[in-house]
């Protein structure tokens, strides 16, 4: 018998963690039909000296919007994402009723630093008003990959309160049982989860922490309730003092421990798994340590707790395509609309230097505006570090722009200047924010290895001038199996493990993230040797022109989504076989 497709000789990584093994796979149908030896195809794909792995699912992705317009995904797809999952944060764009985009739009641009002209221009608006409309219009669209959307808070509270949802007052009861039905519908209808922050970190383009901020624990049971009312599906939360205690905004309202008590008693009343943003940040460097123990803890007495963390540091991105500590000097206004090769030649010269090295800022008027962490970007110039063709994300102080700057004999502004001013202005340099503290990926390290943890938090397709984040699927390859070098690794099974059938798991994806007989044929061929991640590159591709930043990845020899494939070589073979996943439809391939 002759299979449709077999990978030959390659190295199977399964995702359960099991140890690899060289072997054959054959699909059929975009399912896996056989794994063994010898096996014969119509078609024959050599597998050999590569890895072959299921395909990664990305549980925390922004692409609420981009999902509308563009059909390629990236930079997940360049990445080897075969499922995501997008509405984190609680922001999205459904429900929106009538005439309420530009709410929306303030509020994903403010959160995820989303270019508003994009939104605005790229989503076509007025095609859905309620959630399941919006999965509908999803639905009808082809892509690289298979999605999956969840509820946004921010959204949902908007179309229930109007401007009282938006002044987060306290929800009444008749808002909140409003609020729960459609949080069922919407479960009905297939969103994988429900979704809300609570760190006043994430506000609106005017500054306004995002709606559902404050939610009282009833509003907020009640909703996780209304999504198992409607069949079940993942309560993902951004807790309060989870990135820090945000003095700079007035401090925090609630402390981690009155959060983590509230998701726990959520999670036993409703019986829903829980994953919650669960990071190492400068405020309590060691909070993380409670948070994990704290789910063993409570998941033993009936909870559901996941605690997400991420794969590397957050990093801020200094260049002068995006953001930079001298972007809002006055001086460096009156050039910032040239290109960047020739704003990177005028900075150059001396008398420009000059006045930009000695100038005041111009403040920004959107007070939740991303451009205004270039006072952080400055702030901290000391911690950045120059990023190299191939990205090193466990940088030694020696690198920093601190020894930098004392080698040249030079303040740490104008090393910083000197550098982005160089060359053709393509230069990149990036802080390493939270998970990078103690100044190595150790703590990092213990979070991923942690079996009660899930990976997360690349918010790939947000943050497009700021963080790069979206390669992280790659990263966790790259950095933690193969060329870590200042600590201990992570074995190729787990990290396979950790981003496939692990995550399948929580959301219930039962027909994908193993490779096994009759699981969805999902699957990664990667020449791992050779697998890189370089440094950002900017992209003016999304619409009305806006601009975001790009990682180029290479090592991926083919990726295939349910049996066709997707890419070669690390190029788009055009096919689009990827659709939008609905809850409770992956009990069997044959259900797609």
């Amino acid at each position: 018998m002759k299979h449709e497709l077999v990978l030959k000789s390659g190295t199977i990584v399964d995702g359960t963690g099991a140890p690899s093994f060289v072997c054959d796979l054959a699909i059929d149908d975009g399912v896996i039909t056989a794994i063994g030896p010898n096996l014969a195809g119509e078609r024959e794909f050599d597998a050999s000296g590569a890895i072959v792995a299921p395909g990664w699912i990305d549980v925390h992705t922004h692409f609420d919007g981009q999902a509308t317009w563009d059909d390629e995904l990236d930079p997940s797809f360049s990445n080897g994402v075969t499922t995501l999952v997008m509405g984190n944060c609680g922001v999205g764009f459904a429900p929106c009723p009538p005439g309420g985009q530009d709410v929306l739009v303030d509020l994903m641009e403010g959160v995820e630093d989303i270019p508003g002209t994009a939104l605005h221009e790229g989503v076509p608006w007025g095609e859905w008003s309620t959630f399941p409309e919006y999965l509908d219009f999803l639905a009808a669209r082809s892509y690289t990959m298979d999605i999956a959307a969840q509820v946004p808070h921010a959204a949902l509270r908007f179309a229930v309160m109007g401007e009282r949802g938006l002044a987060n007052d306290d929800a009444t009861d008749a808002d909140i049982a409003q609020m729960r039905q459609l949080v069922a519908e919407a479960t009905q209808a297939g969103a994988v989860g429900f979704t809300t922050s609570r760190t006043i970190f994430h506000r609106s383009i005017s500054g306004v922490p995002v709606p559902g901020t404050y939610a009282t624990r009833e509003e907020l049971s009640e909703l996780v309730q209304g999504m198992a009312d409607g069949g079940g599906g993942v309560f993902e939360a951004i807790t309060s003092e989870s990135i820090g205690n945000m003095r700079i905004y007035g401090g925090e309202r609630f402390s981690e421990d009155e959060e983590l008590a509230l998701l726990s008693d959520i999670s036993k009343a409703t019986g829903q798994p829980v994953t919650f943003t669960t990071l190492q940040h400068g405020d309590a460097p060691d909070a993380w340590r409670a948070a994990l123990a704290f789910a063993r803890e409570m998941n033993e007495t009936g909870a559901h707790l996941y605690p997400q963390v991420a794969s590397r540091p957050a990093g801020f991105l200094s260049g002068l395509a995006g953001y930079h500590p001298f972007s809002r000097r006055r001086t460096y206004l009156e050039i910032a609309d040239l290109p960047v090769h020739e704003r990177a030649a005028a900075m150059r010269d001396p008398e420009i230097r000059a006045a930009i090295l000695s100038d005041s800022d111009v403040e920004v008027e959107q007070a939740g505006s991303m451009e205004n962490l270039y006072k952080l970007l400055r702030s901290a110039i000391g911690r950045s570090f120059p990023l190299d063709d191939i990205v090193d994300y466990e940088p030694s102080p020696e690198q920093s722009f601190a020894a930098l700057a004392a080698e040249r004999g030079v303040t740490l502004e104008e090393a910083m200047y000197d550098f982005l001013a160089a060359g053709d202005g393509t230069n990149i340099a990036a802080l390493p924010g939270v998970g990078y503290v103690k100044g190595d990926m150790e703590d990092l390290r213990e979070m991923l290895v942690d079996p009660g943890t899930i990976v997360g938090l690349g918010d790939a397709g947000a943050h497009v001038k700021l963080i790069c984040d979206g390669s992280v699927p790659t990263t966790q390859l790259t950095h933690w199996v193969r060329d870590r070098t200042r600590g201990e690794r992570i074995p190729l099974e787990f990290m396979v493990h950790k981003q496939t059938l692990r995550n399948a798991q929580l959301y219930g994806f039962a027909d994908r993230g193993e490779l096994a007989v009759g699981k969805r044929a999902d699957v990664n061929v990667i020449d791992f040797e050779n697998l890189n991640v370089h440094r950002p590159v900017a992209h003016a591709d999304l619409p009305a022109g806006g601009l975001r930043y790009l990682q180029p990845v290479e090592g991926y020899v083919a990726t295939f989504v349910g049996g066709v494939q997707t890419r070669a070589n690390d190029t788009d073979t055009g096919e689009r076989p990827g659709r939008l996943l609905r809850s409770h439809a992956t009990s069997s391939a044959a259900q797609r």
